[in-house]
């Protein structure tokens, strides 16, 4: 998650427990910091939270994996079949050394 994305969910989130105050307590936060709900600041909150809210609609999208990862559907369909550590030899030229060294022991 990109740091505009965690912003705005900072926002988002702010913008919820202002709305849970309102909800539960009558009580505007933003607006008595601020100077009302009026006053130009408090709507330059009111708007960056609601801008927030828009950026934040395409995190309800995303499934673990892709946060886990941060990868795209598109990205986990080229899988790399690699082993974890690193090449595998192949068992013929294992085979080649192996009966060289038993043709230097004999």
């Amino acid at each position: 998650m990109g740091f505009i994305h965690r912003l705005a969910l900072a926002l988002v989130i702010i913008g919820a427990i202002n709305w849970g105050l309102i909800g539960f307590f009558e009580f505007d936060l933003v607006a008595s910091i601020f100077g009302g709900q009026t006053a130009l600041f408090s709507k330059v909150i009111y708007a960056l939270v609601g801008i927030s809210g828009l950026i934040c609609i395409p995190l309800l999208f995303r499934t673990s994996e892709e946060e886990e990862f941060g990868t795209s559907r598109q990205s986990s369909r080229n899988l790399q079949y690699g082993t974890e550590f690193g090449e595998e030899p192949e068992f013929k030229d294992i085979n080649e050394d192996s009966s060289k060294e038993n043709e230097l022991n004999k």
